[in-house]
């Protein structure tokens, strides 16, 4: 690890705030990833018969553990239940529901309240919160994860060219740059949305039309002031070529200003999704989303956990996505860099003016 690394790693972790709210989220994050192991209406290990299962990864048909149909067998149905009780047990986990299990034993009509069973109680359609929290949270930022790599990828790429080559390029860049962030996007992406039916990966094209302009002016402006330093005269005179220029002397400069946008951009593509699902233009219906969640309590004035639960983890989730952001700032601020260097330079240099004050004064 170089100093340098090691100075912005310092940096990263002077900003307390930013420091533990990496952890935090990088915490619920992972607990995320394995949303099918903690909500689930299926058990995560069935002895049954001397024999060992794993509902949670394969399908079993009834006739499995004693049945009488072929088909999938419906764990939370209480005679299967009563089968496997007979010859095994079941080990469950700990929110026996999917994000798109429904309730059909509430006592109340649906939305209902929390409860032991439902512990932040269920939608208008009879589904755990809980559970559509934790898969919507996952999808939610495993979605903004990918749409910022591949804007990131495409805006790094548009800005390095506008950036090196400059001259006509740069100017028919910027031209078809304002233009295209002058349409309305939120309008074209309903548009396209109502066309075709959205899933994942074509709700995440449909954003990349116009998110990959996030970093052009910041990539473009370091390409700028860097294509005429020394180095890359330097390069270009040794006969090296243009993308060898780009790729390994002049990008490790501007990615520097473009980390610390990244955590800004990921808090947008969460956002963007969130808004989308709200309007009915996001996922598919029936997909977890915390949108949709939020939608369901602004259907549902008289649930108010529908709401609240929503607002208080997307402000949970784009709080810590912030103050990340704000860390990872200051740990590539040059500024803050270069007065660490100062003050441990000072505190080095303290002990030698010391003793040679004593020998003057001696």
């Amino acid at each position: 690890m170089t100093p340098l690394t090691r100075r912005r790693l310092a940096n990263f972790r002077a900003n307390r705030r930013g420091y533990w709210s990496f952890w935090i989220f990088l915490a619920i994050f992972l607990v995320t990833l394995f949303a099918e192991f903690i909500a689930n209406e299926r058990p995560l290990l069935v002895k049954y018969d001397g024999n060992w299962y794993a509902p949670v990864l394969r399908d079993y048909p009834e006739t499995t553990f004693g049945g009488e149909f072929e088909t999938n067998t419906d764990f939370r149905d209480p005679y299967v239940q009563g089968l496997i009780d007979e010859k095994g047990w079941a080990l469950w986990p700990p929110i026996r529901y999917s994000y798109r299990t429904i309730n059909y034993n509430l006592p109340v009509p649906a939305p209902a309240p929390p409860s032991a069973e439902n512990w932040l109680g269920t939608d208008d359609q009879g589904r755990d919160v809980v559970a559509r929290l934790i898969y919507g949270f996952r999808i939610s930022v495993l979605f903004g994860l990918t749409l910022t790599l591949f804007s990131s990828v495409v805006g790094v790429i548009a800005g390095a060219v506008q950036g090196y080559f400059g001259g006509l390029t740069d100017l028919l860049f910027q031209r078809f740059i304002e233009i295209w962030q002058g349409l309305p996007t939120l309008f074209l992406l309903i548009i396209l949305s109502s066309v075709v039916t959205p899933n994942f990966w074509w709700l995440l094209g449909l954003l990349l039309l116009f998110s990959w302009t996030a970093l052009v002016h910041v990539v473009r402006a370091e390409f700028l002031r860097a294509r005429n330093f020394d180095y890359v005269r330097a390069a270009r005179a040794l006969g090296a070529t243009d993308a060898h220029i780009m790729v390994r002397h002049v990008l490790p400069n501007a990615m520097v200003a473009t980390l610390t946008f990244l955590p800004f951009i990921l808090n947008g593509s969460i956002t963007t999704l969130t808004a989308l699902d709200f309007l009915g233009f996001g996922l598919p219906p029936g997909s977890p989303s915390l949108g949709e969640l939020l939608a369901q309590g602004k259907a549902n004035l008289q649930a108010p956990w529908l709401g609240l639960t929503a607002f208080f983890v997307l402000a949970l989730m784009l709080s810590l996505l912030i103050f990340i952001g704000e860390a990872v700032r200051d740990a590539f601020d040059p500024r803050k860099t270069i007065a660490q260097l100062n003050t441990a330079g000072a505190a080095n240099e303290a002990p030698a003016v010391a003793a040679a004050q004593k020998n003057a004064a001696e």
